[in-house]
């Protein structure tokens, strides 16, 4: 692409299989290029070429020590874990890169921590990472105006059978949109489990249901169930691109900013 600024972005939990995406959509991208590419210590992957899954050799190799595997770029991607994403974000901050984070699960206490740091660094933050997810959340904000009473709301999740956190972080992001379109406090209105008598349906209620399963991606539906008829908004990935390439988006963003934290409705301009 000429004439366009080159981004150099780095990849945290490179040898995993969102991190192989990631590298993978660097490498095919025009204007990105990779500047470094993070395992945890003990990984059999540490010290090995990037892109070596791939058969091709980037000349970037994979590192533990974050000062070395940061150095040389402006944007860390991480999908990782909250603890590892934490560590990372210490890092960022103190060097200066910025960061994109698409990990879910993290504490209360955690987001205050990467609010803090969104002070000193910019930082797009989302539970989903995909233009099409993030476009079914606007969907949802405007279902959700529109059918404010005498629907009761369920949302499903399904995923692979190694996703360590239920409901998803993209579930729980659906049920904060619907709750917030509606004047709720999801905390106050999520009902996570069912079992034995439960009486009736609280019509305030968001419900949540997870299953998990063999290698699905993801697939989300929100319904909303009134008398007489149902409508179902539903998104599935039947592969992690499209996870990628709203993180490549993301990274494009946030070299426009120096600080403050940010979301893929910042990036798609959807607010």
């Amino acid at each position: 692409m000429s004439g366009a600024a080159v981004h150099r972005l780095a990849i945290a939990g490179a040898s995993g299989r969102m991190g192989q995406m990631l590298i993978e959509a660097v490498k095919n991208s025009d204007d990105c290029r990779l500047g470094g590419a993070l395992d945890v210590a003990g990984s059999p992957a540490i010290g090995t070429d990037a892109s070596a899954f791939s058969g091709h050799a980037s000349g970037v190799l994979i590192q533990s020590d974050l000062r070395e595997g940061l150095k040389n770029a402006e944007v860390l991607i991480d999908f990782t874990r909250p603890e590892g994403t934490m560590a990372h974000l210490a890092a960022c901050r103190e060097m200066g890169v910025k960061l994109v984070i698409g990990t879910t699960g993290f504490s209360d206490a955690q987001k205050a921590e990467i609010a803090a740091a969104s002070k000193d660094i910019a930082i797009v933050m989302a539970p989903n990472m995909s233009v099409g997810v993030n476009v079914t959340l606007k969907l949802l904000e405007m279902a959700a105006k529109a059918l404010n009473s005498g629907y009761d709301i369920e949302i499903i999740e399904t995923h692979h059978r190694h996703k360590i956190d239920a409901p998803s972080g993209t579930a729980l992001k659906m049920g904060e949109v619907v709750a917030q379109a509606l004047g709720r406090d999801l905390k106050g209105h999520a009902v996570f489990s069912r079992e034995g008598i439960t009486g009736a349906r609280d019509p305030s209620a968001i419900g949540f249901s997870a299953i998990r399963g063999g290698d699905i991606v993801g697939d989300h539906t929100v319904m909303f169930a009134g008398i007489g008829e149902r409508i179902e908004i539903t998104h599935k990935s039947s592969t992690r691109e499209g996870y990628a390439d709203g993180s490549l988006r993301a990274a494009r963003f946030l070299a426009g900013h120096k600080t403050g934290l940010f979301d893929m409705f910042d990036v798609l301009n959807l607010k």
